[in-house]
């Protein structure tokens, strides 16, 4: 017993046991408690061992050793689970009639016991309470375990209804990108359809020039046969002189003849007319001729009153015989009588001579005049057949020529229907164009070129400007030449000096259209001074050929307006006219505006200036308070604004211009529009703007106040390329706020409006570098994307006192 109690590892520290009572079961632990067995660090605590029952003669010691450690040390006292069973299974070892020994053994195995049983029932104790520490510790352990699961729940409904939110949401993209992906996909088979449309119709239009050729070469074949007739003709027309020369000869001859032949000379006469009337018709066969025969009636009349004239000659030749017959007759009738005469009377024998002188004399000028009948019967007879041969020769030009000319209107048909297809595919190709544009948000660009001015010099524009002619560039291209180098630029169209204000507007006639349908709309010019941009915006108004596109595009809105009104859309518009001059906001429209500043009286009749602020609202549109708004309802009233406004604008004379705008000008119409039908309301926005010059100070040679103006000028447009540049890169921030311009067009540069600018240049040498200054930054613009254009339409009608300038 001694032996085990001496093998057994000392007692271990409070430390000690709370750092393996986790790793050994609950029925195998050792400690009870960390305060009840802590000891000092470094010393090591010995339990009492038992005493040895074979030690008789140390047994009261130890008896007394543990009767007074009983009440000091029994609470220091552990028990191991091999102790116990060996105290259970402890047999007395006194012998056998040592009653003393066996009553102090078991005096000393009952404290043992009754030490046990304390033991025991504290580590009972310890493990009641640590039973309620573990109880209250799992009850707080589930209450939280509970809410924590509540929270989780809670978390989970919401992660579910943020998942279920974001499965909507991608699926509506995928929707949107499909829908994209048909458009992209249909827009780029359109395309692809149009190029097939325009190559097949540069096909036709080849075959078409080659037909054409052929048959510019048949015409001149026949122009050439129609020579060889005019040639033919006017040798008929030599032979007839001659015939009429012969025919005065014979007129003389006749002249000679006595009074009895004046008969047969007035018939001659007659057929020397008839002759004359032939040659006439002759003439007038060559002149139908030469004017190619005007009409087939003509020549069939032609040729009837020549076969009349035929038919006249040989009835006065039936004459001309008759009246042979008759002399003839009468000569028999005279020699009848001479006979009769020499057989009655006897006459003399000069008589007789005489009468046979005449008779001779008769007899010779009939067979003369029977001579002279049958030659004129031969030349009528080669006549007749030369009338023939001709009627054959123009019956054949004729047929050749209506044959050609039908096979020239087959080509002019062809012609006229190849251009109507690249008209309808140039047409498609806008459209597409257009969509394309909107789609992308892109800012689109027009290039127009001026025509030289006399001061320019003429001439010089082929050498600085040319247009290139392939398929992809007609149109749409130009290029600069500067120092030798070639500068390209291509746009969304590009007009030369040959083209008219006509001819501009009808490529911006569809976006004045767009603001009739409830959209913002924003043209605006820019260029050099000088370059044409006024030109370009107002035009001459009081002259129809040379209007800008703000009359016509206000034409163009009330004239569609009118022939909606069949369609039950009645439209109430608004204008409003202002310019920034020296980043101060003008209203031109002030009827008491004077001296060239904005100058209103209050209440009480003192003078002061008007402030304007520009303001936007969160639907994007963009107000000036104070501005004056008003009510049109024709062209008229408009005509008289824009007169109005042209008169109040800033202009001066610089070196560069002798009317140059000092000031940027902005026109706004505000649409509204409400169907009486479908109560649907549209509201769109048409700001038309002209932009002042651009200028070099060295060249307009501002001086004073001129030269503040200008440079006013130069920062709101150097404000207007830095809003661009940031807009071309896609940046964060871009400075609208830096100048009163770029603030004003705002939504038209950054918001859902559909632009246009018109970049003016000039063609003389000398402004080169100004003009590729103005391309490189139009090509800037032109690459910008300002979003989608948004349609503002609603089911209800609502007034609004505002203007909107974006």
């Amino acid at each position: 017993m001694a032996s085990r109690n001496q093998n057994r590892p000392p007692p271990r520290s409070p430390s000690t046991k709370k750092e393996v009572v986790d790793d050994i079961p609950f029925d195998k632990r050792r400690k009870i408690g960390a305060g009840r067995t802590a000891v000092p660090t470094g010393t090591v605590r010995t339990r009492q061992a038992f005493a040895v029952v074979s030690n008789r003669q140390n047994a009261p010691q130890a008896a007394s050793d543990v009767g007074s450690a009983e009440g000091s040390e029994c609470g220091n006292i552990e028990f191991s689970k091999e102790e116990v069973e060996a105290l259970l299974n402890e047999k007395p070892k006194a012998k056998k009639y040592d009653l003393k020994a066996k009553m102090e053994q078991m005096t000393e195995h009952n404290k043992r016991f009754k030490l046990c049983v304390k033991w025991f029932q504290q580590v009972d104790e310890n493990h009641n309470l640590e039973k309620e520490k573990l109880r209250s510790a799992l009850e707080s352990s589930e209450k939280k375990c509970s809410d924590t699961e509540m929270e989780m729940k809670n978390r989970e409904e919401e992660l579910n209804a943020i998942v279920s939110d974001l499965r909507k949401e991608n699926d509506s993209l995928r929707e949107r990108v499909a829908k994209e992906e048909s458009v992209k996909l249909e827009t780029i088979e359109s395309l692809r359809r149009e190029t097939e449309a325009k190559v097949a119709a540069e096909k036709s239009q080849a075959s078409l020039s080659e037909l054409l050729e052929k048959a510019q070469h048949e015409i001149a074949a026949a122009n050439k046969k129609a020579n060889s007739l005019d040639d033919m003709y006017k040798r008929l027309q030599e032979y007839n002189q001659s015939l009429q020369h012969y025919n005065a000869k014979l007129q003389t001859e006749l002249e000679m003849v006595n009074d009895s032949l004046k008969r047969v000379e007035k018939e001659k006469l007659t057929i020397v007319e008839n002759l004359g009337t032939l040659r006439t018709h002759y003439n007038s066969l060559q002149d139908q001729l030469t004017l190619s025969r005007a009409s087939q009636d003509e020549a069939v009349r032609q040729k009837e009153s020549l076969l009349n004239d035929v038919t006249c000659l040989r009835g006065e030749l039936q004459q001309v015989r008759d009246d042979r017959d008759r002399q003839v007759s009468r000569l028999q009738a005279l020699t009848a009588e001479i006979v009769k005469y020499r057989e009655t009377a006897g006459k003399s024998l000069t008589e007789l001579d005489l009468l046979a002188t005449k008779s001779k004399s008769l007899e010779e000028t009939c067979s003369s005049q029977r001579e002279h009948i049958r030659i004129l019967e031969h030349q009528l007879t080669a006549a007749n057949e030369k009338l023939k041969m001709s009627d054959l020769s123009s019956l054949e030009t004729r047929m050749a020529f209506e044959a050609h000319k039908k096979i020239v209107g087959d080509l002019q048909d062809r012609l006229a229907d190849a251009e109507r297809q690249l008209s309808e595919g140039e047409t498609l190709r806008k459209k597409l164009h257009n969509t394309i544009l909107e789609l992308k948000g892109n800012i689109r660009v027009f290039c127009r070129v001026r025509p030289l001015l006399p001061d320019d010099g003429a001439g010089q524009e082929a050498s600085v400007i040319s247009y290139p002619t392939s398929t992809e560039s007609l149109g749409r291209g130009i290029d600069i030449l500067q120092s030798g180098q070639k500068f390209p630029f291509t746009f969304d169209k590009v007009f030369s000096h040959e083209a008219s204000q006509q001819d501009v507007f009808v490529e911006i006639s569809q976006l004045v259209q767009s603001a009739l349908d409830g959209y913002k709309v924003c043209i605006f010019a820019y260029g050099q001074t000088g370059s044409g941009k006024t030109y370009t915006m107002m035009g001459r108004p009081e002259t129809p050929e040379q209007k800008g596109l703000i009359p016509r595009s206000l034409e163009q809105i009330f004239q569609i307006s009118q022939s909606l009104s069949a369609q039950g859309w009645k439209y109430k518009m608004q204008a409003s006219m202002l310019e920034i001059y020296n980043e101060t906001i003008r209203d031109l429209l002030v009827v008491n505006q004077s001296s060239g500043l904005d100058s209103v009286r209050s209440e009480n009749g003192v003078p002061g200036k008007q402030q304007y602020t520009i303001k936007h609202d969160a639907n994007g549109n963009t107000y000036v308070s104070d501005l004056t708004i008003v009510d049109v309802c024709s062209i008229k009233e408009i005509s008289l604004l824009l007169r109005q406004a042209a008169q109040a604008r800033s202009v001066g004379k610089t070196q560069m211009n002798e009317q140059s705008s000092r000031s940027h000008l902005v026109f706004t119409l505000r649409i509204s529009g409400v169907n009486e039908g479908t109560e649907q309301q549209v509201q769109g926005v048409l700001n038309l703007i002209d932009l002042a010059g651009s200028e070099r100070l060295s060249k307009s040679g501002a001086t004073g106040e001129r030269l503040k103006e200008t440079q006013a000028i130069n920062k709101s447009l150097s404000s207007l390329s830095d809003v661009i540049f940031a807009l071309a890169k896609k940046e964060d921030h871009v400075p609208f706020r830096n100048s009163k311009l770029t603030y004003l067009l705002q939504p038209c540069l950054g918001g859902d409006s559909k632009t246009l600018m018109v970049v003016n240049i000039a063609p003389n040498p000398s402004s080169i570098g100004e003009s590729l200054c103005s391309l490189r930054f139009a090509a800037r613009v032109n690459a910008c994307e300002i979003g989608v254009p948004r349609r503002q339409t609603s089911l209800r009608l609502g007034d609004s006192s505002r203007l909107s300038c974006g």
